[in-house]
């Protein structure tokens, strides 16, 4: 790409876009399927640690005395610290090699998570949240900046809904999980157990993700970060990342406590309906993911809005339900959920040069953490305990949520409209089984 087009001029609505042979680093098919296997179990022990959290929530608040309020906080610290440290990274993410920064985020973010286990009190739980968040979150932005060094465009779809695939995977496995171990040995127990996995974690992606010479030569941090904030297709791609977040970020703090204190299922019968919603958005992810690289992907995300918009106000409007019915509606919320993010995502991520892709990543994530820190926060505006002990309020997040979904769909057309390549689905010569000549 040619230096003017990346100044911020008249021409700062240019796509910031190089052909896709040049956008990637081409592996073999089995060296693509191990990097992606390795990235989703970065990206599940990370989801798991966020995800934990709101589950716990009931148990939470009784063991600590903390009102439904507090009890946020110590949920929307974790994407605070991350929106922090993501904008911080931003400077200078692609200063270094990929893995390199990758596994040493990875590595403060399982100690931090140590922390956690280890917290004595809810105020050393909230500063260990803190913290975890600031290497969580910049993990999580370097796997989605690896998918698009190896993927190329017209295959990121499907290499995103297999990374993606950690979100219900970890509510088949690692949630659960976690409940049982609460169950029995207290609050403490799944962060023990989620320290464990991250040992094992880091020494598969330490074995597994390829060495990629991702470090751009020159790296100037403020220029780099200027070009990033200020480009107009970033910043459009940026905006639809935000808001993507927000329809979820503000629902999904209060699922599993309404489940309890409003549709009357037991703290013991969570995991059910966590692995029922789970198990369903796994099935669909692929699907979701295939779809993505061959239709419009803003009409895909469309459709999956409107369908996401109705479970949402169904959902935080239940009573009493039997275990069953609520299962299924935890299986319509996950899919729905889950599935929006592989076509807004693959939009983003092909709207961006690779020589800006680690900052750009890392600032997509900050805003996205600070995005669901703000969501989680005016969910407890809302959310209130009645005398009953019944959540009050959660209805009205689902008619926030509708607006959110509804403002993701606008932001994804404002976004093709300035890069139609963004949404174009993959060509038939592309297919996912077409061998790559470039071996590691």
């Amino acid at each position: 790409m040619r230096a003017d087009n990346c100044a911020l001029g008249k021409k700062a609505d240019a796509p910031p876009f190089m052909p896709a042979s040049a956008d990637h680093h081409a592996l073999t098919k089995g060296r693509e399927i191990t990097t992606l296997l390795a990235l989703g179990a970065v990206q599940f022990t990370h989801i798991i640690d966020f995800m934990i959290m709101m589950p716990l929530g009931a148990q939470l608040m009784r063991v600590f005395d903390i009102t439904p309020a507090q009890f946020t906080h110590l949920v929307a610290s974790y994407g605070l610290a991350a929106a922090v440290s993501g904008f911080i990274g931003g400077f200078s993410m692609d200063r270094f090699d990929r893995k390199r920064a990758l596994l040493i985020t990875y590595t403060g973010f399982g100690l931090t998570t140590l922390a956690c286990a280890l917290a004595p009190t809810h105020h050393w739980l909230l500063v260990a949240r803190l913290a975890a968040g600031a290497f969580g979150g910049l993990a999580g932005a370097l796997v989605n900046a690896m998918i698009a060094d190896v993927i190329p465009p017209e295959r990121r779809g499907r290499a995103t809904s297999v990374v993606m695939s950690a979100f219900p995977m970890a509510s088949i496995l690692g949630v659960p999980a976690g409940l049982i171990l609460a169950g029995k040995f207290g609050w403490h127990a799944p962060f023990f157990m989620l320290a464990g996995c991250a040992v094992l974690t880091l020494a598969v992606a330490a074995l597994a993700l390829p060495h990629l010479r991702t470090a751009v030569h020159g790296h100037e941090p403020i220029r780099q970060m200027r070009e990033i904030l200020t480009h107009g297709i970033h910043q459009r791609a940026l905006a639809l990342g935000a808001v993507l977040i927000m329809g979820g970020g503000c629902l999904v703090p209060f699922v599993a406590p309404s489940m309890v204190a409003n549709m009357g299922i037991a703290e013991s019968e969570l995991p059910i309906a966590y692995v029922v919603g789970g198990v369903c958005a796994l099935v669909s992810m692929p699907v979701v993911g295939w779809l993505s690289d061959h239709v419009d992907r803003l009409r895909l995300l469309t459709g999956i809005s409107v369908a996401a918009a109705t479970v949402a106000v169904i959902i935080t409007q239940l009573g009493p339900s039997s275990l069953g019915f609520v299962s299924m509606m935890m299986a319509f919320f996950m899919v729905t959920m889950s599935g929006r993010f592989a076509p807004a995502m693959t939009m983003i991520t092909n709207a961006v040069e690779s020589r800006y892709r680690g900052g750009f990543m890392a600032v997509n994530a900050a805003l996205q953490q600070a995005a669901s820190a703000l969501a989680t926060a005016l969910a407890g505006v809302f959310v209130t305990r009645d005398a009953a002990g019944h959540l009050a309020g959660y209805h009205i997040l689902g008619y926030i949520a509708v607006g959110f979904f509804a403002l993701t769909v606008v932001l994804g057309a404002v976004l093709r409209n300035a890069a139609p390549h963004v949404a174009i689905p993959a060509t038939k010569k592309s297919a996912l089984a077409e061998p790559l000549a470039t071996a590691a």
